[in-house]
């Protein structure tokens, strides 16, 4: 075979601006021990742990950072929850006011990172979350609160994967519409990350794995205008959840697997906003989010694995270039296949690989049931999405097909 025949053209943006925030990551067993340290270098002496309150009553990790933290450690708001309502947030909220930490560590998944996120925002303005949220008004930018008040520093002890670990944002939900309201602050971006096995071992096995399904950066690949960095994060993440997934699925308590899936979060993050890339073309919902406000007892990986293909489906024709340089990823364009074949056979592997993992690719197979669709898609059209990009659907009826299509 010719080289000329392999070699593909990737097109990757050369002008950007590169964002990289300054968070240490501890990787690997005895991590936490690191705690101490990374509390001494900023001269930190009154360390807040918040966590969940699952997480407190079933494993001994809270008490194990807290051993590590020794003198500094000054008290302990275990009350988080999916989702981060703001009854629990507010209670974090008088919880870290009472005790007047100069650090806060948190321990958990996405939710105890949520939580702890949007309770420092609130802490440290001053301000209630109705004064604070992104308000997005039809044809205008969203209007963004502007955050400049110093804010009680973090470290993040994770228990499963998450992309949303390194960030400066929060979304707390609400029984109101808006549901989902954004607390944004980039002064909240953690100091440090610990990643140590012991503690990633004390995820529930589903649990871990749900939340691992995202490493598989399937959308983000397909993307036009990516940066040679962020292409670069992203390809890596996928061929760890590639590797790993299988590994997880066979052996749900490999602490080496679970550890790999945890750096491709960690890569998806950095890629997603070391660089402001140009929204993609592709069409977007915010329907998996509605589904998860409406069946608590469905994850974010659950209903994403759920609906991968029918989104990967009603963008075929939109992102044929995007979806063949992911088939180029996955190793499965040949030689003279059309951008539109190379698509499908993406689409195919995809489809395959869930299949392989034993995944639930329809809704029907969690529990989401066709009379609520319409709901679901008034729900959408009425909840602001931000940064879904210019092509979300917003008409009842192209949302309801799209659920049809993934039941």
């Amino acid at each position: 075979m010719k080289f000329e025949e392999v070699q593909r053209t990737v097109e990757l943006r050369t002008s950007f601006r590169y964002l990289a925030p300054p968070a240490r990551l501890h990787a690997g067993a005895g991590s936490i021990s690191q705690i101490y340290s990374e509390a001494q270098r900023i001269g930190a002496k009154r360390a807040f742990i918040v966590a969940s309150n699952t997480l407190s009553r079933t494993t001994n990790l809270v008490d194990k950072v807290r051993e590590a933290l020794r003198e500094f450690h000054v008290g302990t708001f275990d009350g988080a929850k999916k989702e981060s309502p703001i009854p629990t947030v507010m209670a974090g909220v008088d919880a870290v006011k009472a005790a007047k930490p100069d650090l806060i560590v948190v321990i958990g998944g996405g939710s105890a990172v949520i939580t702890a996120r949007a309770i420092t925002i609130i802490v440290g303005e001053g301000k209630t979350i109705e004064e604070m949220y992104t308000k997005h008004i039809p044809g205008q930018a969203p209007l963004v609160y502007r955050a400049d008040k110093p804010k009680i520093p973090n470290i993040l002890v994770n228990t499963t994967p998450t992309t949303g670990a390194d960030r400066g944002g929060a979304a707390v939900y609400d029984v109101v519409a808006p549901h989902r309201k954004e607390l944004y602050d980039p002064k909240t971006r953690p100091l440090a990350l610990i990643a140590d096995p012991e503690a990633l071992l004390t995820a529930p096995d589903d649990l871990y794995f749900a939340t691992s399904l995202g490493t598989l950066s399937i959308g983000a690949i397909q993307q036009p205008d990516l940066t040679p960095l962020s292409f670069a994060d992203y390809r890596q993440a996928h061929e760890l959840a590639l590797v790993n997934l299988p590994k997880l699925r066979d052996n749900p308590k490999d602490g080496e697997a679970r550890l790999q899936l945890f750096i491709a979060c960690y890569l998806i993050n950095r890629a997603s906003q070391s660089t402001y890339n140009i929204q993609g073309r592709n069409k977007t919902t915010g329907l998996g989010r509605q589904i998860r406000y409406m069946y608590p007892e469905i994850d974010q990986g659950m209903v994403g694995a759920a609906m991968l293909v029918t989104h990967m489906r009603i963008n075929q024709e939109i992102m044929t270039e995007g979806q063949a340089r992911l088939a180029e990823v996955l190793g499965v364009r040949r030689p003279g296949m059309s951008d539109m074949d190379a698509a499908e056979a993406a689409i195919t592997y995809v489809a395959a690989f869930q299949n392989s993992l034993g995944l639930s690719t329809r809704l029907r197979d969690l529990g989401v049931k066709k009379e609520d669709f319409r709901k679901l898609a008034e729900m959408d059209v009425t909840e602001p999405g931000f940064g879904q990009g210019m092509n979300r659907v917003t008409d009842i009826d192209e949302l309801i097909g799209i659920l049809e299509m993934s039941w």
